[in-house]
C-alpha cells in the first residue's frame, strides 16, 4: 500500500498549491481537503487520456503525476515560498499552541475531525471485506453496486478497457461516469507493480506482517482514495458553511446535517423494540441494517454514508467537487471586481470584510520579492471563477449529474445576480473542459435518451401521500428550513444575497419531484441530495440561534439537531458496530477468478449467468452480459441479449452461432448459472475445459 498512499499524498499535495494561485485566505486544513479532491479529480482525468494513448502503465501513470503535482513548481517561486512557509509555521504554531494550552474551541475542533478520521476509517473498512471464506460487504445498500465497481476497477487494471466498455455489457461504449474507479485501478497497478519485485517479494516473505504495507489490494486501493475523499468532503463543506454564515456552530453543524441525513426513521425503534425478546436494548446490540431506505416500503430517502457516499462511488468525487465549485461561487460574488473598485473606491458601501485569518496580500513580500503575474489575480473575482470552472470542468466523468446541478444551479444564479462577465467566464472554462468529455462519452452510445426522461410526480412516493412522504422521510428538516427563511428579529436570519444564492438549489427538489430523470425512479436522489446539501447551513444557521439564546432554546436546538441526525446515526451505526456481513464471492468463486486471470487474454469476452456478482467482475474480462438491473439503469435495452444467452446454455440449435455472433472466447458453467437457468453439460462438453475451481468450469469457445 506503499506506493499508492505516497501517489495520493503526491496529488493532494499538487491540488494544494494550486489553490495558491486563486484563493489566498483559505486556511491550511481545507487547503489539503480541497487539495484531495481535486488532485485525485485532475489525476483521474489526465491519466485516463494518457492511459487510453499508452495503456495503463508506469509512464503513463508517471506523466499524469508529473502534470497534476506541476503547481508544486510555485515553491521556486520567491514569494509563493515565502507564503507557503509563512501558512505552515501558523498551522504549526496554532497545533502545538493547541497541545500546550488547548482551549475549549481547539478540542473541540480537534474531537470533531479525530471522531470523524476514525468513523469513515470504520465504515469504509466495511465496504469490502475479504476473509479466507470469500468477499463481502458490511453495507447493505453496497451489495448490488460493489460487484460493479470492482468489474469496472479490474477492466481498466487487469482487463486493458482502453477506450473503455461497459464491463457488464461487452461491445458497448461505456457511459456510466467512472473516474473514481479508474483512480482505484491505478492505485491498484501500483501495488501490483511492487508485488513484481523480487526484492520486495523476499522482503515479504522474511517477514510476513508487511505484506498488507506494501502490496496494494482490490480493497485497499478502494480504502485510500474512499478515506481520503470522505475527509476532503468534510472540510469542503465545512469551509463553504463558514464562508457563508460566519458562524462557528453552524459551520460545525452542517457537515453533519449532511453526512447523518434522514428522517423519522428512529421511530422505528419502538416496532423493531416490540418484536424484540429484549426490548429496545437488543434492538441497539443488533441494529438492522437502514433506517432511512427499506424495500418494499416508503422509507426511501436514504442516509448519506449508507445510500450514497459508500455504494455510489462517484457521488463520493463529485459532491466534494461541486462544493468547492459553490464555496468559489460564493467568495467570487461577494467581491468587487477592479471595474467597480475603481467605480465606487476601497471603502464602498457593502464592501466585504476581510476573511478570518488571512494576511493582507502586499504588492512585496517579506523577501522584497515583487508578486508574479498569477499573484495580481489572487482572490479576485475572476480568478475564483477561473477556478470554479475547472473544478465543474472535471465532474462529467466524475459523476454527471453532479455537472448537469452545477451547470443548471449557476445558471439560476447568474439570472439572480446578473454579473454576466463572472457567469460567462465561468460557463466558458467549465465548457472547455467538459463538453469534450460529454462527446467523447456519447458518440456511438448505445444508451436510450428517452428512458430517462418521464413526468413522475412525487419522486419515490408509492401509493402514499407526497407531503406526508417527505414529512415521513426528512423528518422537521422542511419545517426548520421554512422557519429560517423566514425567522425574523432586527433583521431576517437568512439574508438577502444567502436567500438569493440559494433559491436555485429549490430546483433540485422540484425538478426530481416532477420528473424522472434517470431509468429507476430513485436515482433521482443524485439530483435531490443537492438541494439537501444547499438547505442544510440554513438548517444549522437556526439551530445555532436557538443554541446561542439562554438554557431552554439552547435544549429545544439539542433536541432538533439529535430529530434530524438520529435516524442516520444509527444507519451508520449498524455499519460501524458489524451488524451484518454480507456474502458477494464464495472462496471457490475468488480461486476461480484468479483462474480466469491465469487462462484468458484481458481484452477475452466471457459468457456467464446474468447476475451481479459473479467471479469474472473481478478479473476484468469482457462480460457478455452482467446484472440486467444495472445495465437498465445505464439505459441499454438488454432484453435480446438477455434471451439469447439463456438460448445458448440451454444448448439450442443456435447456440454456436449466437456464440460467434457475440464473439464469446470463454464461457462459465458453475453454480450461479445453474441457479438462474438451464444448463446444457452436454453442449459444452463439445469445448475444451482449461481450467476449474470447486463447481466452477471454464471452457474454451473459440479453438
Amino acid at each position: 500500500m506503499i506506493l499508492p498512499l505516497l501517489l495520493a499524498l503526491l496529488l493532494t499535495a499538487g491540488g494544494a498549491l494550486a489553490t495558491y494561485i486563486y484563493d489566498e485566505d483559505c486556511p491550511v486544513a481545507a487547503r489539503l481537503c480541497t487539495g484531495a479532491c481535486i488532485g485525485l479529480a485532475a489525476f483521474g482525468l489526465i491519466g485516463f487520456m494518457l492511459a487510453s494513448l499508452l495503456g495503463l502503465t508506469p509512464l503513463s501513470i508517471g506523466l499524469a503525476t508529473l502534470v497534476t503535482i506541476s503547481p508544486c513548481a510555485l515553491l521556486l517561486d520567491p514569494f509563493y515560498r515565502v507564503q507557503i512557509r509563512a501558512d505552515l509555521e501558523l498551522a504549526s504554531q496554532k497545533i502545538r499552541q493547541a497541545i500546550a494550552r488547548p482551549s475549549r474551541a481547539d478540542l473541540g475542533y480537534f474531537l470533531y475531525y479525530a471522531i470523524a478520521a476514525i468513523l469513515f476509517g470504520l465504515i469504509f473498512d466495511r465496504a469490502m471485506i475479504q476473509k479466507p471464506d470469500g468477499i463481502y460487504t458490511g453495507v447493505l445498500n453496497n451489495f448490488g453496486d460493489l460487484p460493479f465497481h470492482l468489474s469496472v476497477i479490474t477492466g481498466f487494471a487487469y482487463g486493458h478497457n482502453y477506450p473503455p466498455e461497459d464491463p457488464t455489457f461487452a461491445g458497448v461504449r461505456f457511459t456510466y461516469p467512472f473516474l473514481t474507479d479508474f483512480i482505484s485501478a491505478v492505485f491498484l497497478r501500483c501495488g501490483a507493480s511492487l508485488s513484481n519485485s523480487v526484492f520486495i517479494e523476499n522482503l515479504v516473505v522474511r517477514w510476513p506482517f508487511l505484506r498488507p504495507l506494501v502490496f496494494c489490494s482490490l480493497r485497499n486501493s478502494m480504502f485510500i482514495e474512499n478515506f481520503l475523499l470522505a475527509i476532503g468532503f468534510m472540510g469542503v463543506l465545512h469551509r463553504w458553511a463558514w464562508e457563508m454564515l460566519r458562524d462557528r456552530v453552524a459551520a460545525l453543524l452542517t457537515p453533519l446535517l449532511v453526512v447523518l441525513n434522514g428522517g423519522f426513521g428512529w421511530a422505528l425503534l419502538v416496532t423493531f423494540a416490540g418484536k424484540n425478546d429484549q426490548g429496545l436494548f437488543g434492538v441497539l446490540a443488533h441494529l438492522p441494517a437502514s433506517f432511512t431506505v427499506i424495500p418494499e416500503t416508503t422509507w426511501r430517502w436514504g442516509n448519506a454514508i449508507s445510500s450514497l457516499l459508500v455504494p455510489q462511488r462517484g457521488i463520493l468525487l463529485g459532491l466534494p467537487l461541486a462544493v468547492i465549485v459553490f464555496t468559489q461561487w460564493w467568495l467570487a460574488t461577494g467581491e468587487r471586481t477592479d471595474t467597480e473598485k475603481g467605480r465606487h473606491g476601497d471603502t464602498a458601501q457593502g464592501a466585504p470584510k476581510k476573511l478570518w485569518g488571512a494576511r493582507k496580500l502586499k504588492d512585496k513580500n517579506e523577501t522584497g520579492e515583487r508578486r508574479p503575474s498569477t499573484a495580481i489575480f489572487k482572490n479576485s473575482p475572476t480568478a475564483r471563477m477561473v477556478a470554479a470552472g475547472v473544478a465543474a470542468g472535471l465532474l462529467p466523468l466524475v459523476h454527471a449529474h453532479s455537472f448537469v446541478v452545477v451547470m443548471a444551479v449557476g445558471a439560476g444564479i447568474a439570472l439572480l445576480q446578473r454579473r454576466w462577465r463572472l457567469w460567462i467566464t465561468f460557463a466558458v472554462v467549465a465548457s472547455l473542459i467538459a463538453v469534450p468529455q460529454m462527446l467523447w462519452s456519447t458518440t456511438g452510445s448505445a444508451v436510450k435518451a428517452s428512458s430517462f426522461f418521464a413526468w413522475e410526480f412525487g419522486w419515490d412516493h408509492g401509493q402514499e401521500n407526497p407531503v406526508w412522504f417527505w414529512f415521513k422521510n426528512t423528518g422537521l428538516f422542511i419545517p426548520l428550513l421554512i422557519a429560517a427563511i423566514l425567522w425574523r428579529g432586527k433583521d431576517y436570519l437568512v439574508s438577502r444575497r444567502l436567500l438569493h444564492f440559494y433559491l436555485p438549489f429549490t430546483l433540485c427538489f422540484i425538478v426530481p419531484n416532477m420528473v424522472k430523470l434517470a431509468p429507476w425512479i430513485w436515482d433521482n436522489v443524485k439530483v435531490l441530495f443537492y438541494w439537501w446539501v444547499a438547505s442544510a447551513p440554513l438548517v444549522a444557521l437556526l439551530l445555532s440561534r436557538l443554541w446561542h439564546e439562554g438554557q431552554v432554546k439552547r435544549a429545544i436546538a439539542v433536541a432538533l439537531f439529535v430529530c434530524l441526525t438520529l435516524a442516520g446515526a444509527l444507519d451508520v451505526a449498524s455499519i460501524v458496530m458489524r451488524s451484518g456481513e454480507f456474502q458477494l464471492f464464495d472462496p471457490n468463486g475468488v480461486r476461480f477468478a484468479e483462474v480466469v486471470k491465469e487462462q484468458t487474454q484481458p481484452r477475452s469476452t466471457v459468457i456467464h449467468a446474468p447476475i451481479h456478482n459473479t467471479p469474472v467482475f473481478l478479473t476484468g474480462r469482457r462480460s457478455l452480459m452482467g446484472y440486467p438491473g444495472h445495465i437498465w439503469t445505464h439505459g441499454i435495452d438488454f432484453g435480446p441479449r438477455e434471451s439469447e444467452i439463456k438460448r445458448i446454455y440451454s444448448g439450442a440449435p443456435d447456440a454456436e452461432l449466437l456464440l460467434g455472433k457475440y464473439g464469446v472466447d470463454y464461457a462459465v458453467v458453475g453454480p450461479n448459472e445453474r441457479l438462474v437457468m438451464p444448463v446444457n453439460n452436454e453442449f459444452f462438453s463439445r469445448f475444451k475445459k482449461v481450467g476449474e475451481a470447486g463447481e466452477y468450469r471454464l471452457y474454451k469457445i473459440k479453438p
